[in-house]
């Protein structure tokens, strides 16, 4: 098998996946950073974004929540398989993985549904505007990760590239991480 010639940097130390992961993951939090900002700052300066928060589905969201931290362990136990050679146990929980993202998906689905059968859509006013953009961009994130898990799945089922399952797993926390700040900013501050 050809080995790529640079897959460690010699500043760092560090494989060369996990540092194109790491700076993936910076510039991701400078998009959501801004997405962020942007809404705490317009959310200070409209009380009544409160009244139109009102209407998100809280409980949509703490499952999803809830959801997401689980498929976080399920690729952490994967990263653990990774790391004792156990590819096909490694492949089963980024799988696992992938289900949690998809469950995460179809409730977000089921919500926003509703949320626009009810007269709540992009262009309702700018809550539901920054809602949707910034809970869609994290949707979109979702799916990123799902795809690139199964990709590393399938080679981890055959034992190959395992190292690959960390930094799958690094996105995926990250893709957890900006939820843990998207779910009480759009569904719980009033």
């Amino acid at each position: 098998m050809i080995r790529p010639i640079a897959t460690t940097r010699e500043m760092t130390g560090m494989p060369t996946g996990r540092l194109a992961v790491w700076w993936l993951i910076a510039s991701e939090i400078v998009i959501f950073g801004g997405v962020l900002g942007s809404y705490l700052m317009h959310r200070i300066g409209h009380k009544e974004w409160a009244a139109a928060s009102e209407h998100t589905n809280t409980w949509a969201g703490a499952f999803n929540t809830l959801v997401l931290l689980t498929s976080s362990l399920s690729a952490v136990l994967a990263h653990n398989a990774a790391l004792r050679k156990d590819g096909k146990r490694a492949a089963k929980l980024l799988w696992a993985t992938i289900g949690g993202g998809g469950i995460f998906l179809v409730v977000k689905s089921i919500e926003w549904t509703t949320e626009i059968q009810h007269g709540y859509t992009i262009t309702a006013n700018n809550f539901w505007s920054f809602y949707y953009t910034a809970a869609g961009l994290h949707g979109l994130h979702v799916i990123a990760g799902m795809i690139v898990m199964m990709f590393v799945a399938a080679d981890a089922a055959k034992g190959k590239e395992l190292q690959r399952v960390e930094n799958a797993g690094l996105y995926w926390h990250f893709v957890d991480l900006v939820w843990i700040f998207l779910f009480p900013l759009l569904y719980i501050a009033k």
